[in-house]
């Protein structure tokens, strides 16, 4: 699954860009001042950055050239309210990717993440293409599970979960590593989350009777395909 860092101070833009980037099937870890987005990129590994340029504590670009400084050249796009000529090239200096300016719409900013994503070869996901598990194809592209005459309508992350298990089938999976592959966090509330995907799941494959989404007790879950 491709993971993207957003810094951006504005609560309410950010979680709304979180959420929608989200169902359009990307990992978002959202930090709010350019500090925490530095602390966080140091930690974690990320395919994409989105930098406000007005944060809190570090401006988004110098938390950018921090970033060129240490030897990284993930692609980074800036959003920012400014549309003057000198921050444009101020930001491409610093080897921004990209530049948006807001108010923006998520649709061009979803379809700018593709086309960087593509031209630098870092597109990767979880699903992809299609797989097969005991009589069902799963294509993720069109989020569809199909099994005879009968199609499944699935969700971005019923579609990373279901290919996930079945890109590991007949292993068991632990709860904390399927839940950070997919989740990108392993809390209570994702937890609770996770059973209720898997329950979801179990329904969606019972047409299959050689195919068993099994509970590993204390462990995790283990897709069987006898």
């Amino acid at each position: 699954m491709t993971r993207i860092l957003l810094v951006e101070d504005d609560e309410s833009l950010g979680f709304v860009v979180k959420d929608n980037l989200e169902q359009e099937g990307y990992q978002i870890d959202l930090q709010v001042d350019g500090k925490a987005g530095q602390r966080a990129f140091q930690q974690n590994e990320y395919d994409l950055c989105i930098f406000d340029v007005m944060l809190p504590e570090m401006d988004g670009f110098t938390l950018a050239e921090t970033i060129r400084k240490a030897g990284s050249e993930i692609p980074i796009i800036f959003l920012t309210a400014k549309s003057l000529k000198e921050d444009r090239i101020k930001g491409l200096k610093l080897g921004a990717d990209d530049y948006l300016t807001k108010p923006f719409s998520i649709e061009e900013l979803v379809l700018r993440i593709e086309a960087i994503l593509k031209r630098t070869g870092k597109k990767t996901t979880v699903s992809s293409g299609v797989l097969q598990i005991g009589r069902y194809i799963h294509d993720s592209k069109n989020l569809k599970l199909t099994i005879d005459d009968f199609q499944q309508e699935l969700t971005h992350r019923e579609s990373d979960l279901l290919a996930f298990l079945i890109q590991h089938k007949n292993e068991t999976l632990s709860r904390d590593k399927i839940l950070i592959t997919i989740w990108g966090d392993d809390d209570y509330f994702k937890g609770r989350s996770l059973d209720v995907f898997i329950t979801r799941l179990r329904k969606y494959l019972n047409r299959d009777t050689n195919i068993k989404l099994s509970n590993v007790h204390g462990v995790g879950f283990r897709l069987e395909v006898s």
